[in-house]
């Protein structure tokens, strides 16, 4: 399996998560840190690409964004959030590439696949991280979607904004 062959979204996207054999997502959690009304800002990382994103990069994206954090700032204050959820399944038509494969497989005859995981389809302008703090915390907050970035497809930007009370 290559990166680059799940990257680019081409085609329907097939959504029905109960399909047989699909497996569950892998992002543990979706909000971490904690939950309070007077955070004075929110940073959030922005897609700046078309692209897809699978569960186990948005997974693994959260955790270093989410360490990050963690080492300079308590977790009382902060409030990190996935806002993407991967809907899209992917499936995979595995090709077996040994000697004497052809009379095993049947090659693109009835070359649906089987599901191997999830994926976020994600355009232009998509917040995919948002972490809520104070402006004393925007450099951390900053360096940590820094972190999560290096681990996504595609090309993105942090964006800056106040919280209107």
């Amino acid at each position: 399996m290559h990166g680059g062959n799940y990257r680019v979204a081409n085609g329907m996207p097939l959504s029905k998560k109960y399909a047989p054999g699909t497996p569950n997502v892998r992002i543990a959690r979706f909000q971490t840190g904690a939950r309070n009304s007077d955070y004075e800002v929110k940073i959030q990382l922005v897609s700046k690409e078309k692209c897809q994103i699978r569960d186990n990069a948005l997974e693994a994206a959260r955790v270093g964004a989410n360490k990050k954090m963690n080492k300079v700032v308590p977790e009382t204050n902060y409030q990190l959030s996935v806002r993407l959820y991967p809907h899209t399944i992917i499936s995979e038509n595995k090709m077996i590439a040994a000697a004497g494969a052809d009379r095993l497989q049947e090659g693109m005859r009835n070359a649906y696949g089987k599901p191997m995981g999830h994926a976020a389809r994600v355009n232009i302008g998509s917040i995919i991280y948002e972490i809520r703090t104070y402006e004393k915390h925007i450099p951390e907050a900053k360096r940590a979607l820094k972190t999560a970035s290096s681990k996504l497809p595609g090309y993105t930007s942090i964006t800056v904004s106040p919280i209107d009370q």
